[in-house]
């Protein structure tokens, strides 16, 4: 799937992540990847309060992780998100990475769907207002 936008932090793996072995433990990846996710948002200018604003919430309805290669402590890495999917539902894939050797360390993704905020009803077609952003990105790239 080809990205219809990307963005990338970098971060040192922080002593509070490791386990007594310096691995930084598996949980914590979610943590980064919601970093990145909410890095994403704010370039999509529709975060968690602009979305709560709108009338919608985007809970995470399905998560993927694969643990190619452990980060440890210090480690330097850089976590990449991409927006792929926006039409029915918000898919960001995501890597980490070494940013020394660029090796990829983790990868997964995470699906959204939205849901309105009064009726909690499941939209099977992303709301307007968040379509009508991606649509103005999508033109903005093309010029």
């Amino acid at each position: 799937m080809k990205p219809i936008l990307t963005t990338e932090l970098e971060m040192t793996i922080p002593f509070h992540d490791v386990d007594s072995m310096e691995i930084t433990w598996h949980g914590n990846y979610l943590r980064y990847f919601e970093i990145a996710r909410c890095q994403l948002l704010d370039l999509i200018n529709y975060n968690y309060r602009q979305m709560r604003d709108s009338g919608y919430a985007w809970p995470i309805v399905d998560v993927n992780i694969k643990y190619v290669k452990p980060s440890t402590f210090e480690q330097k890495i850089k976590v990449i998100a991409s927006l792929v999917e926006w039409e029915n539902r918000m898919r960001i894939n995501y890597q980490i990475r070494d940013v020394l050797t660029n090796e990829r360390l983790t990868k997964g993704y995470t699906i959204q769907a939205a849901v309105d905020a009064q009726t909690q009803e499941l939209c099977f077609i992303t709301p307007k207002v968040f379509q009508d952003k991606i649509l103005s990105l999508i033109e903005a790239k093309k010029l």
